[in-house]
């Protein structure tokens, strides 16, 4: 019962079925190979687009209509309002 026959129909499945996952293996990663190509070929297709940047003919105007107001609050202490007014002519 040693024969390569009488290894029975599930040896045989076992076997038949290791070699189509290996064939779909394959055809599964040159596919996926495929895809990863034509993606890259696309995105170097989308990327070769001419920009073109050019001055405009008018001048660029800007009107900046800004009113600046400042105000300057200041309050002294007592004995240092007293000691400013009496050196008035130091100031």
């Amino acid at each position: 019962m040693n024969s390569p026959f009488s290894r029975g129909k599930a040896m045989m499945l076992y076997e038949t079925r290791q070699l189509t996952d290996r064939v779909y293996g394959a055809i599964r990663r040159k596919m996926r190979s495929l895809a990863t190509s034509a993606v890259i070929l696309g995105t170097l297709a989308g990327l070769s687009a001419c920009v073109q940047v050019t001055a405009p003919d008018k001048p660029i105007v800007i009107n900046l209509n800004i009113n600046i107001k400042q105000e300057v609050v200041y309050r002294l202490d007592g004995d240092a309002k007293d000691l400013i007014n009496q050196e008035a002519d130091i100031f």
